[in-house]
């Protein structure tokens, strides 16, 4: 690996600033290629192209990471809150100064299109502003006693080193909706992004050291996520684990993590419901269909899997969603298509089966159905009507361009059908009946309901799923609560 931290081996990326593009991991404060000086290479799923090598970092060089983070911790934790807040703003102005080059390494890394990664930069950022605030607000809570002589006071307090492990979908978002929390909380982090996706990571530990974080507080650890975060999970001084990821290690990590008895945030997977009702427009819910189906080419926990339209509006539907998707235009995403690559093979080839198994069982493709020609990991998108409850894309996250469509005829029916499942990240919603609304929403076993709409996430909101799609929540004040320990105070000035 070469020695420059500000140039990795990698091509030009025609950045406005190229210091952003690090190929070297960030531990205390200094930008190092780990113990072996070993690297991991990064393409584009685009083009398959060589887009540049980050170290590779050993399972010793991980835990010098905690050894960085657990030293910088008194001192993190003793700032003003105020201090805090001060240096998490810093890092949203500079997230939103250089939005377009973090746009640009994310696009060429991840594959989606470079209007979403923009999109996604101010997402991300959105949730430092939102936890530069609440930094200020973890406040001393006084409680009316309930002995005599006695002062009651409930304290929260930090505690202590966090690891964040991220996806290679949202790699700046998840990352920064993490950290932020655990930061603005006063912990310090250990972050393992995907090893596809590292450099968005690596950019924002540049803008973070630039910010004023202190060495030691915010590393960044690249390598292979089975060295890495292991010796984490059975480090004591890591006291809280926060990932997103599939359901499958998930529970690998709640396992590992039961002999150190760690604060888990679990964000895992996802199989959303879309439910129409015939009173609900037909415009509007083809439109929002799309949204929820093909956003991030579908490879997002909160894109909607399987589509239950109720019988009455069943081929109307069915022609109209079909009709649009068959008008997304596929290509590399810096062309800005709608739909970008594939993240891998293994993605592609999972559409190609859960399509394949479908149609052996009666359904039938409406549009698309196989590889798209841009390229070995492009596919087109999916429209597959009259999908049976056996076949394997109504009870597996397909994480692609693949929609799966079904009729139902009555209310009971279809909530049944869509509770049907481990998974209770995201259900989508269209009536205009406000009774109905109601039930459905109080009767869906999802963390969130999105009533005639898709987008539905932000800062403010608790972030989450029931089930096994995940445990506690990301987002809003309560994001802040698994990265903090709560202390009871009972005074006497006697």
């Amino acid at each position: 690996m070469k020695t420059d931290p500000n140039r990795p081996h990698t091509r030009n990326l025609e950045l406005a600033d190229p210091a952003l593009f690090r190929g070297f991991s960030y531990v205390g404060g200094r930008w190092t290629a780990g113990s072996a000086s070993r690297t991991l290479p990064v393409s584009n799923p685009a083009d398959k192209s060589h887009l540049g090598d980050v170290a590779n970092l050993s399972a010793s060089d991980g835990i010098a990471a905690v050894d960085a983070a657990h030293s910088a911790f008194d001192l993190w934790a003793g700032f003003l809150p105020q201090q805090r807040s001060k240096i998490l703003r810093r890092w949203y102005d500079l997230m939103i100064e250089h939005k377009d080059d973090l746009a640009r390494i994310m696009t060429l890394e991840q594959g989606k299109p470079i209007s979403e990664a923009r999109g996604e930069i101010e997402y991300a950022a959105s949730f430092v502003e939102f936890f530069a605030e609440e930094a200020k607000r973890p406040n001393i809570e006084s409680v009316t006693s309930h002995l005599p002589d006695a002062e009651v006071e409930v304290w929260r307090e930090p505690v202590g080193v966090a690891a964040l492990i991220t996806p290679w979908n949202f790699p700046s978002a998840m990352l920064t909706r993490k950290a932020a929390a655990a930061l603005a909380a006063g912990c310090t982090i250990v972050a393992h992004p995907s090893s596809e996706t590292p450099f968005s990571a690596l950019a924002l530990a540049e803008l973070g050291e630039r910010a004023g974080f202190p060495p030691g507080v915010f590393n960044v650890v690249t390598g292979h996520a089975s060295v890495i975060v292991e010796p984490w999970m059975n480090d004591r001084r890591v006291r809280a684990v926060s990932f997103t990821g599939s359901t499958e290690i998930g529970r690998l990590l709640y396992r590992q993590s039961a002999e150190t008895i760690k604060r888990l945030v679990l964000e895992l997977g996802g199989h959303a419901p879309f439910i129409m009702f015939a009173d609900a427009g037909l415009d509007q819910a083809v439109s929002e269909a799309v949204k929820a189906k093909f956003a991030t080419s579908g490879q997002d926990c909160l894109g909607a899997n399987r589509f239950f339209i109720e019988r009455k509006v069943y081929d109307a539907f069915c022609e109209g969603f079909s009709q649009a998707a068959s008008r997304l235009s596929v290509g590399a995403g810096m062309d800005d298509p709608d739909i970008g690559p594939l993240m891998n093979e293994k993605a592609v080839a999972k559409q190609e089966e859960h399509v394949a198994d479908a149609v052996s069982k009666g359904a039938r493709i409406l549009t698309g159905g196989k590889r798209h020609p841009a390229g070995s990991l492009f596919f087109e998108p999916t429209v597959l009507a009259d999908v049976p409850a056996d076949a394997k894309i109504m009870h597996e996250e397909t994480f692609g361009p693949v929609a799966a469509i079904a009729a139902f005829d009555t209310e009971s029916e279809v909530l049944q059908r869509a509770n049907d499942t481990e998974y209770g990240l995201v259900a989508y919603l269209h009536t205009q009946d406000p009774r109905r609304i109601y039930r459905a929403s109080r009767a869906l076993q999802f963390g969130m309901v999105a009533v005639n709409r898709t987008k539905v996430t932000g800062a403010p909101i608790p972030f989450g799923g029931m089930k096994q799609s995940g445990l506690e929540r990301e987002g809003s004040r309560l994001g802040m609560e698994a990265f903090t320990e709560v202390k009871y105070v009972c005074r006497d000035w006697a």
